[in-house]
């Protein structure tokens, strides 16, 4: 299945049938955890954790058995670079047929961040559970889907605009469609989808229109966004860079993130 594919059709789980991970799917995701980058160039580490052994637990998921936890020094783009780090792994494990879900509240965070030996000055945005989905959803995950419209995206019109803010349209961009709606589809905290994007003819620029959290969760969203955005691209063999430079573009509310120069 394609990167794309996989974007398309992935599901956050909340409801684990309580098995434990195979040997080779998590020897899989231990190797690509620790090669995995982000194109910030910040150093981030994840451990596979044991939810008994380490006291993980979270009142919105039942039968998981492990997690999977990053953490990272409290740097300037840490936030962005967790997200797209954290979103490539997830993507890997969806790929070879293992369930899970983003949460970055509804954990035990003190046992977390004692099984991660989180030390001063690190922080851990998110966790993950990690296992095959129960053959039916639990009463509190059917529940929680239809609290949080699991389900519902703003349309491609809403987020994606020109160089003059006029809604961009898809007919008129090619190859970089797909890619937009791998942005679109991403998963967010709470559902809210604070990214916006401008596309200028040879670049395209994304902002955040929002805040969330104690560590503002809606930039870790945005290193999410920017990890689709770039995956399709690569499978799309667009040639592209990654930039930080804040143009000389604007967009009213928002605040500027990244560019990808096309």
């Amino acid at each position: 299945m394609s990167v794309y594919e996989t974007i398309k059709n992935r599901r956050s789980v909340r409801t684990f049938d309580g098995r434990k991970l195979t040997n080779m799917n998590e020897h899989t995701i231990n190797y690509f955890a620790s090669k995995v980058e982000n194109p910030y160039g910040i150093d981030i580490e994840f451990r596979m954790l044991d939810a008994e052994r380490d006291g993980i637990s979270s009142a919105v998921i039942t039968g998981e058995r492990q997690y999977i936890a990053g953490k990272v020094k409290s740097f300037p783009h840490a936030e962005e670079a967790f997200g797209y780090s954290f979103e490539m792994i997830l993507l890997l494990a969806v790929s070879i047929g293992v369930s899970c879900v983003w949460l970055a509240g509804t954990f035990s965070k003190g046992a977390a961040a004692k099984a991660m030996e989180l030390a001063d000055g690190e922080i851990l945005p998110a966790v993950s559970p990690l296992g095959y989905k129960a053959d039916k959803m639990s009463l509190r995950e059917t529940v929680m889907r239809k609290g949080t419209a699991a389900q519902r995206r703003l349309p491609f019109e809403e987020l994606f605009f020109d160089s003059s803010l006029s809604p961009l349209k898809r007919e008129d961009i090619g190859d970089l469609a797909d890619a937009f709606e791998a942005v679109r589809l991403a998963p967010s905290a709470v559902n809210r989808q604070p990214w916006r994007a401008i596309f200028d003819g040879e670049a395209v620029h994304f902002f955040k229109t929002r805040t969330y959290g104690t560590f503002d969760l809606h930039r870790i969203d945005l290193g999410i966004a920017l990890c689709h955005f770039d995956l399709v691209l690569n499978e799309k063999d667009v040639p592209h860079t990654f930039d930080i430079a804040e143009p000389n573009v604007d967009f009213p509310g928002a605040e500027y993130i990244a560019t990808y120069r096309l």
